[in-house]
């Protein structure tokens, strides 16, 4: 894409400013795309989202992809790479299946978790040594999450447990990518689509709604606006550095909320609010720790 290879071409002030916009209108991006998701699963199956969505954003990619085409060849780990496809499959699936039935910003909120199982995560079965300022940060992080599930007999629902679930994966998901640094940006992102381009197409086949010509807009948009969405990311991190523009992705509960209201009328509850505060709080902690023993992966990744 031209327009973001000439950004790169700015001063550092600039590039630094661009990479913030850039990351800014992403999260927009990803929240838009996530709202056409909730709004289209109220009419259609969670698979003929994937499917459809898929298919407009491969057809996106498409000419990247083979333009591209070598990188394709002695992918590094064809296992991991396996896993790490059907991780981020599951998650997406997981993510809208979630939406179906709790509001928007309540999904979001245990999504911003991942990057706190993913540390909690790392020293446990990487072995990585994490001190006890950031294990106080992992703590605290899930007091938030469990004050925005409110765990009872009567209010834990299997909703929410799809969504944590859907949580747990992403970071799984994040963890395996920090091992496949050498995998090209075009692998990834095209290796994601075509996972829940798959399942979607296996979980149409068994319940198929004909989708109007103005919800055939939506599906193309919302695949269109995710591709778009993960090439402002990539460029947003290539101008700036993470930290400063990954503070920025904690906004995408804000919009979340916005979107939620506007479009579904859902309206958050105390504890979700307090929740994701809490759990932004700690995520962001976590993070500058990170950044400042030297790991800049430690970057948190938008979901979906």
């Amino acid at each position: 894409m031209p327009i973001f290879k000439n950004l790169s071409a700015y001063d550092d002030r600039s590039a630094r400013l661009a990479g913030v916009a850039l990351m800014v209108l992403s999260i927009f991006m990803f929240s838009f795309g996530d709202a056409m998701g909730k709004f289209l699963v109220g009419t259609y199956s969670v698979g003929q989202l994937l499917f459809l969505r898929a298919c407009a954003a491969l057809l996106l990619l498409s000419p990247l992809v083979w333009r591209q085409r070598r990188a394709f060849l002695n992918l590094e780990r064809p296992w991991l790479q396996l896993i790490r496809v059907t991780l981020s499959t599951l998650e997406v699936a997981a993510f809208f299946l979630a939406t179906v039935y709790l509001p928007l910003a309540d999904v979001i909120t245990y999504y911003l978790a991942g990057p706190i199982f993913v540390t909690a995560m790392s020293a446990i079965f990487l072995g990585e040594r994490v001190g006890w300022r950031r294990w106080t940060a992992i703590l605290i992080g899930f007091c938030g999450v469990l004050i925005a599930l409110r765990p009872s007999a009567q209010t834990v629902s299997l909703p929410a447990l799809i969504a944590l679930g859907g949580s747990l994966s992403f970071a799984t998901l994040m963890l395996i990518t920090r091992s496949l640094r050498k995998t090209p940006d075009i692998v990834m992102a095209s290796s994601q689509f075509v996972g829940t381009f798959l399942l979607g197409a296996a979980l149409s086949a068994f319940h198929w709604v004909p989708p109007t010509k103005g919800s055939l807009v939506i599906f193309a948009l919302a695949g269109c606006v995710s591709v778009t969405a993960l090439f402002c990311v990539n460029r947003s991190l290539k101008l700036a550095p993470a930290s400063v523009v990954v503070p920025y992705q904690y906004s995408m509960i804000v919009w979340a909320v916005i979107f939620g209201f506007v479009v579904f009328g859902d309206v958050p509850s105390i504890a979700t609010i307090v929740g994701a505060a809490i759990i932004i709080g700690a995520g962001f902690y976590i993070y500058l720790r990170e950044r400042d023993l030297g790991r800049q992966d430690g970057q948190v990744n938008p979901p979906a």
